[in-house]
């Protein structure tokens, strides 16, 4: 129930934020990115640093490295320039490699972070703002959230029922097949009625749902084989029922880079049929 409830609750603030427009939109996704940020390069930390005070400490230096960093990214796209937030992303990529280097932390795995965290926030950013016609449109964003739910949630809901032949028991105890293919199957039928509530082709869109779920179930044990390659079962225990914000995200920092060169280099529009 404590799952369940939460899981509602941060749909709607996130969905409510995306209705809210891009500024909004971007506000939430540097939060998220700072929580997100703060468990990452805890989870990575080397074993031999020693305890230091607060403002010396490379776990608090390398999160608030990458906040400033997608937050400077997500203002330079709200002004329209790409170019310039991809800069400050690689900027703050080599930055975080320099200073976890300097103190003998991890460099490599600490530098990956604020790539893992901030090309997702930034691409859902540009989703918001850059859809086809370079305005924009909460229905593709809202849409992309939706399928990562479902997927999350029937892979969750599929397995406790069925259980069965684990997928990957080295990585993710907990994940069977039944599950993935009930996950994908969520996807499918959740995605399809939402594209098909404007109208839309619903046909593409549940294959293309049942597909682009198997991006989303990779988020999840890639985030799992971090997690077990450090010893942690959850990444925090900032959200009741769910563990940390990476444990909540893991799918959708997976998915949504994906999404992005798809739309805006692949040409496809994920709503199949227009915008309106």
């Amino acid at each position: 129930m404590t799952r369940l409830v939460f899981g509602i609750l941060l749909a709607c603030v996130v969905i409510a934020s995306v209705a809210l427009g891009p500024n909004p939109f971007a506000i939430l996704l540097v939060l998220v990115s700072m929580l997100a940020a703060r468990e990452w390069h805890r989870l990575v930390r080397s074993v031999e640093m020693p305890d230091v005070p607060f403002h010396q400490n490379p776990f608090h230096l390398q999160t608030l490295a990458t906040t400033i960093t997608v937050g400077l990214g997500a203002a330079a796209m709200l002004n329209y320039l790409p170019w310039l937030a991809l800069a400050f992303l690689l900027l703050g990529t080599l930055g975080g490699f320099v200073l976890a280097r300097m103190r003998g932390d991890n460099a490599l795995l600490q530098a990956v972070g604020v790539l893992y965290i901030g090309v997702p926030a930034l691409s859902l950013l540009a989703l918001h703002l850059y859809p086809v016609d370079h305005a924009p449109h909460p229905q593709l964003v809202v849409g992309f959230f939706l399928l990562v739910w479902a997927t999350d949630t029937g892979a969750l809901i599929f397995g406790k029922l069925i259980g069965g032949k684990k997928l990957a028991p080295s990585i993710s105890p907990g994940k069977t097949i039944a599950g993935t293919l009930g996950g994908s199957l969520c996807a499918a039928i959740v995605y399809g009625l939402y594209i098909g509530f404007y109208g839309f082709s619903m046909l593409p869109a549940m294959l293309f749902a049942f597909v682009f779920s198997a991006v989303a179930h990779g988020g999840d044990l890639l985030e799992s084989f971090v997690k077990r390659r450090f010893g942690r079962k959850d990444s925090g225990s900032l959200i009741p029922g769910h563990g940390g914000v990476l444990d909540r995200v893991d799918s959708t920092f997976a998915a949504a880079p994906v999404m992005a060169l798809l739309v805006f280099v692949a040409g496809l529009n994920p709503l199949f049929g227009g915008y309106r």
